[in-house]
């Protein structure tokens, strides 16, 4: 690392750092040569640990935030690398444990990962699900695949530019995070273990899922004879309804650790006659799947400023002088199960059209600490690998007559990280959807974007199976025949080739939907989502006629969709609408659960808690919002809580749900529902048991802890319906909710005025680093304690202009 030092002069520094960024020749004054592109398919140095002779420019503004300059694609991945690796080296060495299946190794065999790249419940679990696809040269099969089926030459360069930033990094600093000070874990890596990341991520809501159930799938013995008396019967093939109940769980959005919010407004609602955005992304504050912000910039070439997920070469969600764009978990669902039909006396063998097929075992052997190394066999099938279950609560036995088989066409897919390319280049929200038609990337979730000439744009641009309704008709099973609907996952007929997922002739892959069947609209006022389906993205335009694997039409909306669409719509309505507004609508921390309901629980709570005046008095005071001065939230929070968990939706309220009237229904609290009276005396119970005043405010007892530092949060959960998500661990004893587990995390308000620059406002909850002992690990949750934004430097004018800039030149 070589880090420039001020000149003596303000003025002085300006000029030499101004033609440190000339277009073309950048980083000629600071470096005695640069090296071509690379040969994207050269296979060795793809593999190599490290690469000589990249280097970089970063200009840091406030908060930290990097702007990383270079002259090609490896050389900007070498900057991201480096920086990525300055702020979250503990984070990102992790995950490459994990996709390197050594987690067994070095944190021991029953330990449990953070869940960020796998739904594994253990480490050993982990270690056979990404050990088999290390051994089975799966990401470097679709490495070699011609873009666009494989990652262009761009992102291959990226890749290996960032693996060379991070081992640089690691080579010339010292790791003073406590969290991984010192380990043997914090290893250079390859830009294979880069892609290896991408493709985990990618299989998040598919082979992700069902880890587990992949890792401990076990034929029964072949040939078997029955079960001799008194001896334990073989598993019970899965009751269809009990499964369909389950289904739904799994993928109910509101069950989620991800979701989020994005809205676009078209000229026609604002002020200056240009688009605008508001993404309000709700993910983990810890682990893996955090953001982390930068600006990455090639002159003349490409020019985006936003937030990655770690350990990703490209910006995720941002936006650049013409677009913004955010995204949203979908609810389509990525993946199907094939019901196969086993040949007699051999378990491992199944029939497609009344032939035999045999599945082929994939052998994996882990290294254990302090313990003998586990070897386990995984079955695959045509379809994908064989799985008993989908969670603990969906258990899919192998038995000796049927198994099931999950397919993931995901696991096929490297293409996500080329989406985020072609919309960091983007100049309309026309060409944010021409990527989505070329590159067919994106895994599990929807695209909202607007732009500066006015339009706005939302699509459901999902990789997901061919999966149609009619097909369903003719092929699922019983099982199917019930998770279907209820859920979305198809249970398919495994011993009829003709019901395998069919293929659109637009289609990047086979198997999977093309552009044209995907869900979208255009150039509407406003486009909003909040994870429920797209049916309401504008409650003006309901959008249907997609299949029942994309998510339902005509059925109730979440509290947070409902809200969101009443606020927007004022929005849209009132017009002249500016950054500004965003901004207010981010922090309005409206609860639409205490506007549908808390009138009618402080109107019952006398007849519930005739001795308890001060309950009813707080609750009929409450000002409805989830500010952390909002006196009251607290307890109807812990109320709602109680109230949901125990009473089904459609018994809540007294006037049901209405197709006709989405936003608006149901409504009325059922304050009969004996649930009631039960769940407003618990938390009242609750709170004076720890000792809480019931008219505390919110911020005195929602609150994170940094450094000692006590930092007060706003927001609510999913059940309140809360724009500003806060999800947030109840420690009673601790003093209330004493850590965010997910909600907030990179919001950006993005606009245009007609001059040259993007009119911006970011907030990263959770600060940019993890690190403890960074400046940069709770700076920007202090702004999100004040409801106060970071005003984005795009333009060099604005960088240079920064009080905090320093600048770092980068070289390997």
């Amino acid at each position: 690392m070589h880090l420039r030092t001020r000149p003596r002069t303000r003025s002085a520094f300006r000029t030499r750092l101004r033609h440190l960024v000339l277009a073309g020749t950048a980083l000629a004054a600071v470096t005695a040569a640069l090296p071509g592109p690379a040969s994207a398919g050269s296979g060795e140095r793809f593999h190599r640990p490290s690469e000589r002779g990249l280097t970089a420019v970063v200009r840091y503004t406030e908060y930290g935030i990097p702007h990383i300059l270079a002259t090609n694609y490896a050389n900007l991945g070498f900057g991201t690398g480096w920086a990525q690796a300055a702020d979250q080296v503990c984070v990102l060495a992790d995950g490459f444990v994990t996709v390197n299946g050594e987690r067994s190794w070095y944190f021991g065999a029953g330990a449990a990962p953070d869940g960020s790249l796998s739904s594994a419940a253990t480490n050993l679990s982990s270690d056979l699900y990404f050990r088999g696809v290390r051994e089975a040269g799966t990401v470097e099969a679709l490495l070699r695949a011609p873009a666009p089926a494989g990652p262009s030459a761009e992102l291959k360069e990226l890749m290996r530019g960032w693996a060379a930033g991070y081992n640089a990094w690691l080579r010339k600093n010292r790791v003073t995070d406590p969290a991984c000070a010192g380990a043997t874990w914090v290893r250079p890596v390859t830009a294979l273990d880069v892609a290896r990341r991408g493709f985990a991520v990618s299989v998040l809501g598919g082979q992700g899922r069902a880890v587990d159930g992949i890792t401990a799938a076990r034929p029964p013995a072949a040939g078997s004879a029955p079960p001799a008396a008194g001896s334990a019967p073989p598993a019970a093939a899965p009751d269809p309804e009990r499964a369909a109940r389950a289904a739904r769980a799994l993928f109910d959005a509101g069950n989620a650790t991800m979701g989020s919010n994005a809205v676009a407004f078209s000229g026609a609602t604002t002020a200056g006659g240009r688009g605008l955005l508001l993404g309000n992304p709700h993910y983990p504050w810890h682990g893996g799947r955090r953001f982390w912000q930068s600006q990455q910039t090639i002159p003349g070439e490409l020019n985006v400023s936003g937030a990655s997920l770690l350990g990703t070469t490209v910006v995720n969600i941002g936006f650049n002088e013409k677009v913004a764009w955010s995204h949203t978990v979908a609810t389509g669902v990525p993946m199907n199960l094939h019901q196969l039909t086993l040949v007699p006396g051999d378990p491992t063998a199944y029939l497609v059209d009344g032939r035999p097929e045999r599945m082929v075992p994939r052998t994996v052997t882990v290294a254990v600490r302090d313990a003998a190394p586990v070897t386990r066999t995984q079955w695959w099938t045509r379809y994908g690998p064989v799985v008993t279950g989908l969670g603990a609560q969906l258990p899919l036995p192998w038995s000796a007559g049927t198994a099931y088989a999950l397919n993931d066409p995901n696991a096929a897919n490297l293409r996500g990280s080329d989406t985020a390319l072609g919309f960091a280049k983007a100049r309309s929200t026309a060409d944010i959807a021409a990527t989505l038609r070329r590159v067919q990337g994106l895994p599990w979730v929807n695209t909202v974007a607007a732009d500066a000439a006015g339009h706005t744009y939302f699509a459901q641009a999902q990789v997901l199976p061919r999966i149609t309704d009619a097909l369903v008709r003719d092929c699922a099973t019983p099982l199917g025949r019930a998770t279907y609907p209820a859920s979305g996952v198809a249970v398919l007929d495994g011993s009829r080739s003709a019901c395998a997922p069919g293929s659109d002739p637009d289609a990047a892959q086979p198997g999977i939907f093309g552009p044209s069947r995907l869900p979208e609209l255009r150039d509407l006022p406003y486009l909003v989502n909040s994870n429920d389906s797209a049916w309401l993205t504008n409650a003006d335009r309901p959008l249907d006629g997609y299949e029942r694997i994309f998510g339902t039409i005509a059925t109730p909306r979440s509290l947070r969709t409902r809200g969101g669409l009443e606020d927007v719509a004022v929005m849209a309505g009132r017009g002249r609408l500016t950054v500004d507004d965003l901004g207010r609508q981010q922090f309005a921390d409206r609860a639409p659960a205490g506007d549908l309901a808390a009138a009618d629980a402080a109107a019952a709570c006398p007849a519930v808690l005739p001795d308890d005046a001060e309950a009813c008095r707080v609750l009929a005071a409450w000002d409805r919002t989830t500010d952390t001065g909002s006196r009251g939230a607290l307890l109807f929070d812990r109320f709602w809580r109680k109230f949901t968990a125990a009473v089904p939706a459609a018994e809540q309220w007294k006037v049901p749900f209405s197709a006709a009237d989405p936003v608006r229904t149901p409504h009325t609290l059922d304050t009969a529902e004996p649930g009631f009276a039960a769940a407003l005396k618990g938390a009242v119970a609750e709170l004076r048991a720890a000792g809480i005043p019931l008219d505390a405010p919110l911020g005195a007892h929602q609150f994170v802890v940094r450094n000692g530092e006590r930092i007060p949060v706003g927001g609510g959960t999913e059940s309140l319906g809360v724009w500003n998500k806060t999800e947030a661990v109840w420690n009673a004893a601790g003093g209330g909710y004493t850590e965010v587990a997910h909600g907030t995390s990179h919001v950006q308000a993005v606009g245009w005025d007609g001059g040259r620059c993007p009119v911006a406002r970011t907030l990263l909850t959770y600060s940019q680093s993890s690190d403890s002992t960074s400046r940069h690990h709770s700076d920007q949750t202090r702004l999100y304690a004040g409801e106060r934004w970071v005003t984005s430097r795009f333009c060099e004018k604005d960088i240079l202009r920064s009080p905090a800039l320093r600048v770092v030149v980068v070289r390997d």
